[in-house]
């Protein structure tokens, strides 16, 4: 097997598996000088994936790993621009570009499927991470500086500025950000994960150039990293690249970077911190309770612990999950409900939300008494099979979704390779499962666990988090006092080199780079024509769409009814029946019987909604229920069997259960805030444009936030409100099941015929339906100016246009603008120069609308004032054929991004059933090809204007005045 596996002469083969389970094979090497590690996922697929990984301990709350992340992409030796990633980003056809810090290790991946593209970002990448120029001017920029308000005015206040520094107060805003720091802080009294590897906005202005330049020549180095790719190239070309870019200049290190374990507690702790809000309610504190267990690195150990925490958390019929959801004690099981086994050391931990602080002690009872029982009474076999069948499923599947299916692969092994651990053991699941199989058939391995992992380790943390409304005018108080005290002790010539720095920093972000410098590829390089995917359709009592794919012994299920006519109180309640409706009971079930038998035949059930307007007009929509499941190929008749008699005879009387939906639902929509501001921003900002625009806020922008709040108080409160909404379910499920219903299946091609045969009697006496009316929207056309305050310690903008739409020849020139007015100006003017952590431009072809929006943004006025400059830059200045090119790349990229293999196939079904047939999508992609400069300007002349202008922000209640001055309406949840 050895000499089979091709390699550089630098490297030393170590060993590879093929694995069954993935269809790919795992290969090992070394770097025999600096030992570097090199794991190769060899596979057929053509979408090629590169990472590098360092292990980063940060032993302060500074922010040191993350500031160098963004630091280091700021030019390196052979590149030194003064932004190669944002500038590759639009060079490349690449199919995901990121750097991620976790609270370990630093990772910088890519991918892409084009050869040429895949190389000119692998030669970017190596050379950022190994010879970053790491310029003092850049750390100012991503980390933080000292700026007066008026940069050239030393008699104004001192503030502090920094991409991260504003990203981290973003996204410690976040209540569940602080209850996982805080959590850690106690569970890791001594090692790395005690401090927050983000940086603690308090913190970061502590951090010096010296010290980040410190921590990069000792972290990274080869001997602390680990490169890990996937896809068709071969591993020996990949090591050439290593061999030659890189690794050949640098000698093995000697001092290790390593992680201690923890020392551990010998009696459980019991802490109390607080978290920012608005007002104290007396029932909004955070309960959780967190053990420290074993090394996540030990496969045993962590597929135990994972086990364990299924068995006790996966769905509602689960013990531990069904005591949280039941108690009266709280309003929802807790965000933080789990395992976490990516640090060195794992942590389980659970608890509720919307507690009264006096219950924190009942909580901590409850939690231990449940424990106690499931360990006394053990669990039922099915349960535990059943859980075994969920981690085989998750093992199989190949995702899709944000990243790349062979990043997914990585990233389930990034840990253990960091951590020294064997990677090729954690990716072939199939003997561990195997083996548990043989282990759970004992009758107390479960309770066994329960009393040696949690009851009888004293390990225990159990944290209480309370609102307090005082603690962001202490820290903001603080925050300028302590600017106040630096400005005092500041001498002239001090005072003369911060505008000196920030004069410097403006020029550096003004200065217009050689781009030339840096490889691309071109619209030479982009394939001529979309994917074409086969699908059959075949006759039965309800029509099937069948697509063959790659699934890995997986089938995809879905039962899609076209939606009716709904008046106005079904439609506002669509979207919440579609998200509990799977929750529920079923004819004689009751809601915890059909959690378990999901989690015995298939991956679950959900019901979605998908809603577009038609191509000719924007007012018109058309609508499609969907309920779907997927399943290995031996339970596709238990899943069918599942998935029919839920949507024929799910139960609306099960009235607690409801109400505790509702109840979780708020508080998962609430915390959402402060990391989807922007899209709540921008929905906001074009609900006057068309009924479709209106309707996606009502149900998921602030409006809907707000209507979610309002439901779950008026079911707390009285049982007819409960009622009421049951009785509205009732009409909705009444007129679906009258409706008309087809089928859609993905699966292997081999399986076709076992399967459809079988799907095919399982649906034979489901009524196929018809419709008389057809589900449609009022016509909405106004205009807005909307302000939301909610607790945030930053901003999110938006404008939105009422642009052309459908078939309208503009729509491709708008298509391409916002890219274009992104990398030519706003994310210069937003991120890099007002300190926000995003900000661009976006054409909304669901709508027909052109949006500006800012991501965690310090500023407001000026934010909405540089949206308008960048229309004014457009216009009235000469722009580069380049810069063109690089916003087309960036569409195609975009258009171009593969999925799962199920999930690509049911795209295709998608489009096509909303009339955007293959013709029409290879149309408009010609015309993307073909935009000019002149059609940019003309389309923002033509519907960027003032008079066409809609506003919306999410901002603080300290930026009221501000607001009010401006004229918004202000709105608060």
């Amino acid at each position: 097997m050895t000499d089979r596996i091709a390699h550089h002469a630098a490297f030393r083969f170590i060993r590879s598996e093929f694995i069954d389970a993935l269809n790919a094979s795992v290969q090992e090497f070394e770097h025999l000088v600096t030992g570097a590690k090199h794991f190769h996922i060899a596979s057929e697929n053509d979408e090629n994936v590169f990472l590098v990984g360092l292990k980063t301990v940060p032993t302060d709350s500074c922010g040191v790993a993350h500031i160098l992340e963004h630091t280091v992409l700021c030019g390196s030796e052979r590149f030194p621009v003064r932004d190669p990633f944002f500038m590759m980003i639009r060079r490349s056809l690449n199919t995901f570009m990121n750097a991620f810090t976790s609270s370990d290790w630093t990772a910088y991946p890519f991918a892409s499927k084009n050869k040429k593209d895949f190389h000119n970002l692998l030669d970017v990448y190596l050379d950022a991470v190994f010879f970053s120029r790491l310029d003092e001017l850049d750390f100012s920029q991503e980390g933080h500086r000292l700026e007066f308000d008026e940069p050239t005015n030393p008699e104004s206040d001192l503030t502090f500025k920094g991409v991260v520094f504003n990203e981290m107060k973003g996204a410690m805003s976040s209540t569940t950000s602080v209850l996982w720091q805080t959590l850690t802080k106690y569970l890791f009294p001594n090692n790395t994960y005690h401090f927050n590897s983000g940086g603690e906005p308090t913190d970061i202005p502590d951090l010096s150039y010296e010290d980040l330049l410190a921590f990069y020549r000792t972290h990274y180095h080869p001997s602390n990293a680990v490169f890990m790719t996937f896809g068709d190239i071969p591993a020996e070309t990949l090591q050439e690249a290593f061999e030659s870019k890189v690794l050949s200049r640098f000698e093995r290190l000697e001092a290790q970077v390593s992680v201690p374990n923890a020392k551990r507690y010998f009696s459980p702790v019991r802490v109390e911190e607080g978290y920012a809000a608005d007002e104290v309610k007396e029932d909004a504190s955070h309960v959780v309770v967190g053990w420290l267990l074993g090394e996540s690195t030990d496969l045993n150990q962590q597929f135990e612990a994972q086990l364990l925490s299924s068995v006790l958390l996966d769905n509602s019929a689960s013990p531990l999950r069904r005591a949280l959801e039941n108690s009266e004690l709280g309003r929802a099981p807790s965000p933080l409900c789990g395992l976490e086994d990516t640090n060195k050391e794992m942590s389980f931990m659970c608890g509720l939300e919307g507690v009264k602080r006096v219950d924190a002690e009942r909580v901590e009872a409850l939690i231990l008494k449940t424990l106690q029982e499931v360990s006394e009474q053990g669990v039922p076999q099915a349960m535990v099979d059943a859980m075994l069948h969920q981690l085989e499923l998750s093992q199989r599947e190949i995702g899709g979704g944000s990243y790349p299916y062979g990043l997914q692969l990585i990233l389930a092994g990034l840990s253990t390779a960091v951590h020294s651990g064997d990677v090729i053991a954690q990716l072939d699941l199939d003997p561990v499962i195997a083996d548990m199989r043989k282990k759970v058939q004992a009758p107390d391995y479960i309770p066994n666990l329960i009393k040696h992992l949690l009851l009888s380790n004293a390990h225990r943390v159990t944290l209480t988090l309370s609102p307090d409304d005082a603690l962001e005018a202490r820290r903001n108080q603080a925050e300028k006092d302590r600017l106040s005290r630096i400005k005092a002790s500041l001498s002239n010539e001090q005072k003369q080199q911060i505008i000196e720095c920030s004069e410097a920093l403006k020029k550096r972000q003004g200065q217009v780079d050689d781009m030339s410098i840096l490889p691309k590829v071109g619209l030479e390089d982009v394939p001529a024509r979309l994917p074409e995917y086969e699908y059959e359709q075949l006759e039965g009592n309800l029509p099937i769409t069948f697509y063959p794919q790659g699934t890995n012994g997986l089938v995809y299920l879905q039962l899609v009814i076209e939606l009716p006519e709904l008046d106005e109180e079904e439609t506002s309640y669509l979207p919440l029946f579609s998200s509990v409706m799977t929750e529920l009971g079923v004819g004689d079930k009751d809601y915890l019987a059909m959690q378990e038998k999901q989690a015995q035949v298939c991956g679950g059930l959900g019901a979605s909604n998908s809603i577009r307007a038609s191509l000719a007009d924007r007012q018109a929509v058309k609508g499609y229920f969907v309920l779907s499941s997927k399943a290995l190929v031996p339970n596709v008749q238990a899943m069918s069997e599942l998935l029919r008699d839920t949507m024929l005879h799910v139960r609306f009387d099960e009235t607690e259960r409801l109400q505790e939906l509702v109840a979780q639902r708020r508080a998962r929509r609430e915390q959402s805030i402060t990391g989807q501001g922007h899209s709540l921003a921008m929905a906001a900002a074009s609900s006057a444009i068309s009924g479709l625009a209106a309707q996606q806020e009502a149900w998921g922008g602030m409006t809907g936030i707000r209507a979610a709040i309002a439901l779950d108080d008026a079911m707390q409160k009285d049982a007819a409100a409960v009622e009421a909404v049951l009785a509205v379910f009732k009409r909705l499920h009444g007129k679906l099941l009258a409706a008309k219903k087809q089928l859609l299946l993905v699966a292997e091609a081999q399986h076709e015929g076992s399967i459809t045969t079988c799907v095919k009697q399982v649906f034979a006496d489901l009524s196929a339906g018809d419709i008389s009316q057809s589900f449609s929207l009022a016509v909405k056309e106004g205009q807005v100016k909307l302000a939301w305050l909610t607790s945030t310690q930053v901003n999110f903008c938006s404008k939105a246009y009422k642009t052309a739409f459908g078939e309208h020849p503009d729509v491709a020139a708008l298509t391409v603008l916002g890219g274009f007015l992104r990398n030519g100006f706003l994310h210069r003017a937003i991120r890099e120069q007002g300190g926000a952590y995003g900000g661009g431009a976006t054409f909304d072809g669901g709508t027909g609308s052109f949006r500006f929006y800012s991501y965690r943004d310090p500023r407001l006025t000026e934010t909405l004032a540089d949206f308008d400059a960048s229309i004014e830059w457009l216009l009235n200045n000469q722009h580069s054929e380049e810069a063109l090119e690089e916003a087309i790349l960036g569409v195609i990229g975009s258009m171009d991004k593969p999925g799962s293999p199920a999930g690509e196939a049911q795209s295709d079904f998608y489009v096509q059933l909303h009339g955007r047939s293959l013709a029409y999508r290879e149309a408009f992609r010609a015309k993307v090809l073909a935009v000019t400069i002149e059609q940019l300007q003309q389309v923002a002349k033509t519907y960027l204007t003032q008079e066409n202008e809609n506003l919306a922000v999410v901002s603080s209640a300290s930026k009221r005045e501000e607001l009010e001055t401006l004229g918004f309406d202000i709105q608060s949840l």
